[in-house]
This record gives C-alpha cells, structure tokens and sequence, in this order.
C-alpha cells in the first residue's frame, strides 16, 4: 500500500512528495505542439478540384482569356510570364506559344469570325495571329504604354485598343494598316469598345471621364465627366445591344448609365461600397450584373434602375460572365472560387473549387458547355456548365 494513500484521499491526487521532486524545468504553453497540428499533418487533405481539364502551360499568374466564337474548343490564355497560348479543352494536341511579346500579356480577342487572334501586352505591342494556320500575321505597333484592352470591330477586321499613354488606337489588322489615334484622355484609357452598331467608340479612362467618339473621324462627339458622373477613374464599361446606353463603373463605387447620343448620364446605380471591377449586360434581360470588392455581385433592373438582387461572396468579385442567352451568370473571385448564380432568385447554383488564388478573368466556349477561368495560380481551368444552358 501507498504510505501516502490517506493524505492523496483527502488532497486529490499526488504522485510525487517535495522531496521526490530533482528539478523544475518551466515550459511555455506556445511551444507545446498543438494536438489538432498533429491529427491534421496525419491526413492528406486534398483540395477540391471540380474542373474537367486543366491547362498548365503558362509559368507565372493569369490575366486574361478568350474563348473562339466559332470553335468550342479552342481557348488563348495569356499572363504575368510574357506568354499567350492557343490551346484546345480537353486535348493536348494543339498546345500553340505565342511567342514574340517582352512583357506581360494583357488582353487577348477573337475577331468575330474567329479567324483572327489578337494578344496585348503591357510592351505595348498588338500581334495578330492566324488561328487556322497557327503563325503570326502580323504586329501593330504604336502606343507608347502598356496594352490595357482590345476590342474587335463586330462585324469586320477593324481593332481597338486602349494604352497607358492615354491614347486609344485602331488599325486594320487584315490590312495590317494604322488607321487613327484618339487623343483627349488625361490618364491611361481603361475601358473602352466599338458601339454593336459599330457607328460609335466608347472609352474610359484614369481621368475619370467617359468620351464618345467618331471612329471615321477620330473626333470626340462627348465627354462625360463631373457630377453627377464618376469621382475616381473608371475600371469597366458595357454597352447596350441598341447601341443606346454605356454602363460605366469606378473606383469610387458608382456605376451610371449614360445616353451615347447625347452624352447625357441618365441614371445612377449606388449600391456598392468598393471599387466596381467588372460589369456585363444580359442577352435576355434589361439587366445589368455588377462585380466589386465589396464582395457583392448586384444585379440590376435597369428600367427600374434598382437592384433586382445582391449575390454575397466571400471576398472580392474580380470578374464575371453571363452563361450565353440564359438567366444564369457566372462570377470569379479573390478566394479563388467560381460560382454560378441564378440571376432570377439570387441563389448560388453551383460553386466551381479548383484554383488556389485569386480567379482573374472568364470566358464561355462557343457551344456554352464549358466555362474557362484564369487565375493568379498559373493555371487555366474549364469547368462543365452544360446543365446550365
């Protein structure tokens, strides 16, 4: 028996005297290994990846891609590592390095017959490459900044594209010819597009304003500016399928739609509280859907110029995509997700997981079976939307 067995009994539980004790060695609780570390480092946990092919080729982060209007497979992706690719889904076949640009590719754009391919790049030069050859046509050069978008006539061989320099230019491409410099914006144009009648140029910029402009002429026939217009620099535009109305957003977290022919704004839509980074308007609907780093997706009513819903994410909403002629719409994000949502209800529909950093653009094949997003984690992923047409 314990000769301590009395005393342990009405003093709880005592394994050692005093005297038993040869050293005290303190120990910080912060040093001790967590037990949840230990059951975690066990297991393999995988990261959910939903995504029905992945692209690998490129070496550094994402920033733009384009899906052919006239091919369901074929996709360009172009980024951080001065590279674009022309590849196709699911298929390791066509694997096409467009080589030549010094610095990061920008933006990339079919021409509306897919017959053409043109990348931008912060190096300020535009290559137009041949997609059913597969070379190179040629170069357009001129902006003394980087590339910040192209644009493609809708109905001809005509590009458009905005530059740091604060210019934005247009050339032939099947020509290969210089056409005209627009010349008004302050500060780098950072949005812009041909009218889908083609009669009229849209552009933004840094500068806070809006022009509008003659592409025959290259005179500016409007400028938007001031109240109550945007107070910080615009980051995207959308144009109305009439041809009528642009939808601009900003920094400052206002978007507002604005008459073309008269250059007059006509509305407001203030729900945001960040910086708007993306807008798009839907085929089907008179609706406008809205992206910014309030982590909100709005989509609005624009007869009624209020919103019909507000769609929360996680963090920020970098871009998004209508799914084609559908009420359906799709958003990338600072998490790294894509979602799918229901512009009717507001409801999530699906949550695409494979990237691991933020998604930076998106595109929908020709067919609208697949869904292709870019992202900071170097790759390019499709995810299969069929269900959703």
């Amino acid at each position: 028996m314990n000769p301590h067995e009395d005393e342990d009994s009405e003093h709880g539980e005592v394994f050692l005297d005093e005297d038993d004790v040869v050293q005290v060695i303190p120990v910080d609780d912060e040093e001790l290994p967590d037990r949840d570390d230990d059951l975690d480092s066990d297991v393999d946990h995988e990261e959910a990846d939903d995504s029905m092919h992945t692209f690998t080729g490129h070496s550094d982060e994402l920033y733009a891609v384009a899906c052919s209007p006239t091919d369901a497979t074929l996709v360009a992706t172009g980024g951080k590592d001065d590279k674009g690719f022309l590849w196709r889904i699911g298929s390791a076949d066509l694997n096409l390095e467009l080589q030549g640009h010094k610095d990061t590719v920008s933006t990339l754009g079919f021409s509306y017959d897919g017959r053409y391919l043109a990348s931008g790049s912060f190096d300020g030069i535009i290559q137009i490459w041949d997609t059913s050859l597969g070379n190179l046509k040629c170069t357009l050069e001129g902006p003394q900044g980087s590339v910040e978008w192209i644009k493609w006539h809708p109905r001809g061989y005509l590009i458009l594209a905005g530059s740091e320099d604060s210019n934005v230019w247009m050339w032939n491409a099947e020509k290969n010819a210089y056409l005209n410099m627009f010349s008004g914006h302050s500060s780098a144009v950072t949005c812009g597009d041909f009218t889908p009648d083609g009669k009229s140029i849209c552009t933004g910029s840094d500068d806070q304003s809006l022009r509008i402009w003659n592409p025959k002429t290259g005179q500016s026939i409007h400028v938007v500016r001031g109240h109550p217009y945007h107070t910080d620099g615009l980051t995207c535009m959308s144009i109305t399928s009439d041809s009528a109305f642009a939808i601009t957003g900003a920094k400052d977290s206002s978007v507002h739609m604005v008459n073309i022919t008269t250059g007059k704004v006509i509305s407001s839509l203030l729900a945001h509280s960040d910086s708007i980074e993306c807008i798009s308007l839907s085929s089907s609907y008179p609706w406008a859907a809205t992206g910014s780093i309030d982590q909100k997706l709005i989509i609005w009513d624009l007869q009624r110029s209020s919103p019909r819903c507000t769609c929360d994410h996680e963090e920020g909403v970098t871009c998004l995509v209508w799914l084609g002629t559908t009420q359906y719409i799709a958003t990338g994000c600072v998490d790294g997700k894509v979602r799918i949502w229901n512009s009717l209800s507001g409801d999530c529909a699906q949550t695409f997981n494979g990237h691991l950093d933020v998604v930076q653009a998106l595109a929908v094949s020709a067919d609208g079976n697949s869904l292709v997003s870019v992202s900071n984690d170097h790759t390019a992923r499709v995810f299969g939307i069929s269900e959703f047409r």
